[in-house]
């Protein structure tokens, strides 16, 4: 289930929180085998569940800024689209106060047919701003961007790069109360980067409540005050940032020096 009702002036509040999926192991895709599996009376799919996250709980104050870092397939982004309202939970409660801009995956949210001046448009609507707001921060999108003219070419011909620039330009820029990163800064020129850093910052110091994944810990240290260190979708530590990714990273060293894989 999925709330916007505030939660005692929370900013993001997941209360005992499951996320099923399912993997087949076979896929019937043939009329002629969906038949004989029917007359067989054999499942037409086969198939097994499997939890992305269980029994999660997390609460984020407005202002703050928290980094979840695990290894991968720990859920973590799992958690930032269930936040976001892509995912719904299999159980339990998500709730939000504010409003959110995502930045999960490139190009989340884009039409590759639009141009970036059109995309533009269509995320600051779906964001619930109106015209004149939209067209109040559409030249500062596209000066933080730095993609230039390219901003009237459709997003399909972008590089991966240009449209990590336009994603999270747009993100940062049209006021969000919430804002969401998954790996954003990974991709993108040293420069770029720092500008983004800089700009996250200031975000947070006016108030803005951040929630990011990331392998990068040296960004994460100096964005973040909190650190929720996740685990087989659950968590297995969280506090402090310093202590945190401290042990995390301990974990991480004694299980690469014994050559285990991740969880």
């Amino acid at each position: 289930m999925k709330s916007h009702d505030d939660e005692s002036g929370a900013a993001i509040v997941c209360r005992d929180v499951n996320k099923q999926f399912y993997a087949y192991s076979h896929r019937t895709v043939s009329l002629r085998e969906w038949f004989i599996r029917a007359v067989k009376r054999r499942p037409i799919h086969e198939r097994r569940a499997e939890f992305s996250l269980r029994d999660f709980n997390l609460r984020v104050e407005r202002g703050e800024a928290v980094a979840l870092v695990g290894p991968n397939g720990c859920g973590k982004s799992t958690v930032l689209r269930l936040v976001a309202g892509i995912y719904e939970p299999t159980a339990g409660f998500v709730s939000t106060s504010g409003r959110i801009a995502a930045v999960i995956e490139l190009g989340a949210g884009f039409s590759s047919e639009l141009t970036g001046a059109e995309n533009i448009e269509l995320y600051g609507a779906i964001m619930g701003l109106s015209r004149a707001q939209r067209t109040r921060h559409r030249e500062e999108i596209i000066e933080f961007s730095g993609i230039g003219d390219f901003v009237r070419m459709p997003v399909k011909y972008y590089s991966s790069g240009m449209v990590a620039r336009l994603a999270f330009s747009v993100a940062i820029n049209l006021d969000p109360e919430i804002l969401l990163l998954d790996e954003v800064l990974a991709v993108g020129d040293q420069v770029f980067q720092e500008k983004c850093i800089r700009r996250l910052k200031a975000f947070h110091e006016k108030g803005g409540t951040l929630l990011a994944v990331s392998h990068n810990l040296g960004q994460v240290t100096e964005l973040c005050s909190r650190a929720i260190w996740m685990q087989d979708g659950r968590i297995r530590l969280a506090g402090d940032i310093e202590p945190v990714l401290k042990a995390y990273k301990s974990s991480a060293e004694t299980r690469d020096a014994r050559n285990e894989p991740e969880d």
